[in-house]
C-alpha cells in the first residue's frame, strides 16, 4: 500500500504567477486550466508516478498533525470487487466538499492518443516516459472552493517547506508576456493529396465512413522559448477552452483544446460532441452567417453525427438519466466555429472516471469510426505517430473526481524548434483542398502561444 501524505493551504495570489515564481525549481510540470472556469490544477515537481491508484491511501495534514487515512483506487482493470476510486472515507455521496482545507491530492494522467501503434513518434514525443498517474510535489488549485497550495510528500509534510513555498507564492510578482518570433515550415501539399485520396478510397469501399486526418508542421523559433512562455501566452492571449502543459525535463507538450471528452463529480458526468468546423467570421454579422451555413451543411451535421451517437451509446451503458440534446449548438472560437452538443448523465454506482475515459477515448471526432477501423487506417496513412495529440489528458483527485480533455490544438517543443499539429474529419465527399485549409485555421491556436 502506498500511503501518500498531503497538506493543503488557502492562498490568495494569482494561479499563474504563483506558478511562474515557483516553476524554475521543477523540471516536471503539469498544468489542467480552463480559462471560462475554477477547474484550474497546476502542478511542480514529481512525488510519485503509479501506474495504478488502486493501492493508494492518502493522508492530510503536515508535520505530525495527520488526520485518519482514506484510501483510493482507480478502475484500470479492476476485476469485480476491486477497490474503485471514489471510495473515500468521510467523502460526501454527491462528492462534495471534505471538512477545512482538506483537498484530495490530484494525479495528472497524460494518454497517447494510439498507445499500442507501433510507428515510432517523432524525437520529442517519444522522450516523454509512459507514466500512467503523476503526482506532484506540488499542486496549484483554483476551484469552486477557492486557491490552495497543495504540498505532497512519501512521508508527513515538513511545516517549513510548506511556510517557505507559501511565502514564495504571496511574493510571486506579476508575470510577463514575452513574443517569441517563429519560422513554420511548409508541409508537402502533395503528401496531403496523396492521403486525402487513400481515405476517401477506403470510405468509397465501404471500410470506414469517417476517418480524421492530421497534419503537423515543423516550427523554428528565432530565440529560445520556454514553457513557461507559451503557457502564460495561452492562458493571457484569446484562446478559448482548456490549457495543457506535460513538461518533462527539457521537452514539452501544450496546447488549448476546446474539447471535453468526460468530467466526473460524484455521480455526475458530462460529455461533449465536438464536430463540424467552420472559419469565425472578422464581424459578429458575418460570424452568424458562417454558423448558419454550417448548421445547415449535410457533409458537417452528419460528421457531428458520429460523434453524437458514440457517446449517447457510451452513456447510456454505463449511466442512467442521460440527456443529449438532438439538436447541435455553435461553439464560436478565436478562429473558428464547432457544432457542439452537450451531454449529461449520473453514471451507475462502480463505474469510474477512468472507465469513462477509457469507453469515450478515442471518439470519432478525433479517430473516425467505426473507431477501430479508423485507428488501424490511420496507422498506415499517417506518415507520424500522433503521441498526445488528440489524447485524452486532464486530472483525477483522491475523491475519484475530475475531468479529462482531448488535447487538440497542440504541439511539443524542447525551447528552440518542434511540432503542431492539426486535424479535421474526412467523409465521403470532402475536399482536400478545403480540409488543409480548415487546419491551417486549428493550427493558429498552438500557434497563438507564441504571442506573435
Amino acid at each position: 500500500m502506498t500511503r501518500i501524505y498531503t497538506c493543503n493551504i488557502p492562498i490568495e495570489a494569482d494561479l499563474v504567477d504563483a506558478f511562474c515564481a515557483l516553476q524554475k525549481g521543477f523540471t516536471d510540470q503539469f498544468v489542467y486550466y480552463d480559462k471560462a472556469r475554477p477547474c484550474r490544477y497546476m502542478g511542480l515537481g514529481r512525488c510519485i508516478a503509479l501506474p495504478s491508484l488502486r493501492e493508494v491511501e492518502w493522508v492530510h495534514g503536515e508535520g505530525a498533525e495527520v488526520r485518519a487515512p482514506r484510501r483510493v483506487g482507480d478502475g484500470f482493470g479492476a476485476g469485480s470487487g476491486a477497490p474503485s476510486i471514489g471510495a473515500v472515507s468521510g467523502a460526501a455521496p454527491d462528492g462534495a466538499a471534505l471538512e477545512g482545507a482538506a483537498q484530495p491530492p490530484v494525479f495528472f494522467s497524460f494518454n497517447r492518443f494510439d498507445a499500442t501503434n507501433p510507428a515510432p513518434a517523432d524525437e520529442l514525443m517519444a522522450s516523454f516516459p509512459r507514466l500512467r498517474f503523476m503526482l506532484p510535489e506540488i499542486v496549484l488549485i483554483e476551484n469552486e472552493r477557492g486557491r490552495f497550495l497543495q504540498v505532497n510528500s512519501l512521508g508527513p509534510v515538513y511545516p517549513g517547506r510548506v511556510a517557505r513555498f507559501q511565502r514564495m507564492v504571496a511574493a510571486a510578482p506579476r508575470r510577463r508576456a514575452e513574443a517569441i518570433p517563429f519560422t513554420l515550415v511548409p508541409d508537402s501539399r502533395a503528401a496531403w493529396d496523396a492521403e486525402m485520396e487513400e481515405a476517401l478510397a477506403a470510405i468509397a469501399a465501404g471500410r470506414v465512413s469517417k476517418v480524421v486526418l492530421s497534419r503537423r508542421q515543423r516550427l523554428v523559433a528565432a530565440r529560445p522559448f520556454s514553457s513557461k512562455d507559451l503557457l502564460v501566452n495561452l492562458i493571457d492571449g484569446d484562446a478559448r477552452g482548456t490549457v495543457l502543459l506535460y513538461r518533462y525535463a527539457d521537452v514539452f507538450f501544450c496546447g488549448c483544446t476546446p474539447e471535453l471528452l468526460v468530467r466526473k463529480r460524484g455521480d455526475r458526468v458530462e460529455s461533449m460532441c465536438l464536430a463540424g468546423t467552420c472559419p469565425a467570421g472578422a464581424t459578429d454579422a458575418e460570424s452568424e452567417a458562417l454558423a448558419a451555413a454550417l448548421m445547415a451543411d449535410g457533409k458537417n451535421r452528419a460528421e457531428h453525427d458520429y460523434v453524437v451517437r458514440l457517446i449517447r451509446s457510451v452513456l447510456e451503458r454505463v449511466c442512467y438519466d442521460v440527456d443529449v440534446p438532438a439538436t447541435p449548438q455553435i461553439m464560436r472560437l478565436a478562429h473558428v466555429q464547432h457544432l457542439f452538443t452537450p451531454a449529461a448523465a449520473r453514471v451507475l454506482a462502480g463505474v469510474t472516471l477512468a472507465d469513462l475515459m477509457e469507453d469515450l477515448h478515442p471518439t470519432p471526432a478525433v479517430a473516425g469510426t467505426p473507431v477501430g477501423e479508423a485507428k488501424m487506417l490511420l496507422r498506415s496513412i499517417e506518415p507520424y505517430n500522433r503521441g498526445f495529440f488528440a489524447g485524452a489528458c486532464g486530472f483525477v483527485d483522491g475523491a475519484g473526481d475530475g475531468e479529462f480533455s482531448v488535447a487538440l490544438r497542440t504541439g511539443v517543443f524542447d525551447g528552440e524548434m518542434g511540432w503542431v499539429y492539426g486535424g479535421c474529419g474526412i467523409v465521403e465527399g470532402s475536399d482536400a483542398a478545403a480540409e488543409y485549409d480548415e487546419i491551417g485555421l486549428k493550427l493558429r491556436t498552438i500557434l497563438s502561444a507564441f504571442g506573435v
